[in-house]
């Protein structure tokens, strides 16, 4: 049974979601880039400026349209941590130990691409492991040489930190916590080498490295997006002079998962909130806003939960790590692309971790005023990272789907 729980006080409301067709499959080409594992994401940009786009994943970049050449972003360092002794590649690199279960973590849990010294080549932002640097990587300019690499912010917290449009200008900036704050650091397109500004939001609090959920999106619809996180969200002021502290409005919408978007769900005229509700858990969810009475609330419905029998087509899986809201299929309505990340702490840790590593979207159809999610399995030998993207990588208008973890870097084509 499929429920939704409202989140006001003393008030429960539960109701049966309706059965939904089989799960469709087989509508993407999947192609591995390598079975190395370097990152926790990957991106896509056109690199070497010849109108295709290539996919970046860990310290190198793949030329697109077949992905097959690939040329060095920054030195390889991990590389002898996933080979034998003859050189054959180990399965599952990044685990050692005579049991197979210490986890070596990577140096790259998210990356983005933008032009960032404005020199009209895409370059390359990296947020390593959290409580660590981020970096961005200078393109130089199509030659298969190592990048020049910069500091962005010298302290980037939280699991999802995001590169995203926070100030409503169309300059994203980065969206993370950092020292106990709440935040974004901000390039200065004058002086791109130098490292970027922080802006905090917040009084300090209690978000630490691996604070998991954060996100971006106007709720209140003024025009302005606003800070999602965890445990409510923060409105942002009329002006930032001054770096004033945004208004937090509380809201529990779960434990800490993925990438938080604030999207019109349902088509009634006001922005809910898309996550997971545990990054290590299970959970895939939507919070409906209500307005009852004039007090804003939040009405949760389950798009995947713990049982089999919460969701219409039985889907169910753990660790919904990394969330891309995409319109998948051309429709004008915003589709989830997500899956179970693959082995987070080892084969041992967490929930469930040797089920199917599945990669999923999540079509969004509204029909008399309600809203339901219909899955398409992607792949189940795949899963996510701490991110997952969606793009248009051939040109043919239908996005596809990049994946980057402990199984290698993958592309998906849309047919």
């Amino acid at each position: 049974m499929n429920t939704r729980t409202r989140l006001l006080p003393f008030l429960v409301l539960t109701t049966t979601a309706l059965a939904a067709d089989p799960v469709p499959t087989g509508e993407f080409t999947k192609q591995q880039l390598t079975d190395e594992f370097w990152a926790e994401g990957a991106t896509f940009g056109d690199f070497n400026k010849d109108g295709k786009m290539d996919v970046a994943y860990g310290p190198y970049w793949w030329a697109g349209p077949d992905f097959k050449k690939h040329s060095t972003i920054y030195p390889d360092t991990r590389k002898s941590k996933s080979k034998k002794a003859d050189g054959t590649p180990v399965e599952f690199a990044g685990f050692k130990g005579a049991l197979g279960n210490e986890n070596d973590y990577s140096d790259n849990f998210v990356s983005y691409t933008s032009d960032f010294n404005g020199d009209g080549w895409d370059d390359i932002l990296v947020l390593g492991f959290p409580g660590k640097e981020a970096f961005w990587f200078a393109n130089p300019k199509g030659a298969d040489q190592p990048w020049e690499r910069h500091v962005a912010y010298d302290t980037v917290d939280n699991e999802s930190p995001m590169f995203a449009d926070l100030l409503g200008n169309k300059k994203p900036v980065l969206v993370c916590s950092a020292r106990g704050f709440l935040g974004y650091a901000q390039p200065d397109p004058a002086k791109p080498n130098d490292k970027w500004t922080w802006h905090a939001i917040s009084p300090k609090g209690p978000w630490q490295k691996f604070t998991h959920g954060l996100g971006v999106g106007d709720v209140n619809g003024d025009g302005k997006p606003d800070f999602l996180e965890a445990g409510g969200w923060w409105e942002q002021p009329k002006s930032l002079d001054g770096d004033p502290v945004w208004t937090k409005h509380e809201a529990q919408f779960g434990a800490g998962g993925a990438q938080m978007y604030a999207t019109d769900v349902n088509g009634d005229g006001k922005a809910d909130i898309i996550t997971s509700l545990e990054a290590h858990g299970y959970g895939l969810v939507w919070f409906e806003q209500t307005n009852d009475g004039g007090a804003q609330g939040w009405t949760k419905h389950v798009i995947v939960g713990r049982t089999p029998e919460e969701n219409p087509q039985g889907v169910k899986f753990t660790q919904p790590h990394a969330i891309d809201l995409r319109d998948m299929n051309g429709d004008g309505l915003p589709d989830i692309v997500t899956g179970k990340r693959f082995w987070a702490h080892g084969p041992g840790g967490d929930a469930e971790p040797n089920a199917p590593a599945v990669l999923y979207w999540f079509e969004l159809k509204r029909e008399g005023g309600q809203a339901k999610f219909s899955a398409h399995l992607i792949d189940d030998n795949t899963g996510v990272g701490t991110q997952v993207m969606a793009g248009d990588l051939n040109g043919d208008g239908k996005p596809d789907v990049i994946v980057g973890n402990k199984k290698g870097a993958f592309v998906f084509l849309r047919k």
